[in-house]
């Protein structure tokens, strides 16, 4: 009799322990899935702030690009003006040049 006893001890020993390897795959398994669940809104989340990021760049590169060349139009249109006054400064010199050249001619 101790036999079966021993032999329905081993069994019941042998049942709980499929189970708790049962319910320990279970929960193993849920754990995965939940972390494969937040790992997936983790990266889609990573990738949204990636893509915001990348378009605030494109932004900031267009509107700097803009000022870029809003200011060389400045700058090249600044420096034709002083081309020009400087040419008209040096032809009024020579006119005034000529001019007293001419009024010095007149008195000899």
């Amino acid at each position: 009799m101790s036999d079966d006893i021993e032999t329905d001890l081993d069994e019941a020993e042998e049942i709980r322990a499929a189970e708790t390897e049962a319910r320990v795959r279970a929960e193993n398994k849920a754990e995965r899935a939940e972390r494969a669940e937040r790992m997936a809104r983790e990266g889609a989340q990573a990738m949204a702030e990636h893509r915001a990021a990348q378009v605030a760049v494109d932004e900031r590169t267009k509107r700097l690009r803009s000022l870029r060349l809003a200011k060389e139009a400045s700058d090249a249109q600044a420096a034709a003006t002083a081309k020009q006054e400087a040419t008209e400064a040096k032809a009024a010199k020579d006119r005034a040049r000529k001019t007293v050249a001419r009024k010095a001619a007149k008195k000899d």
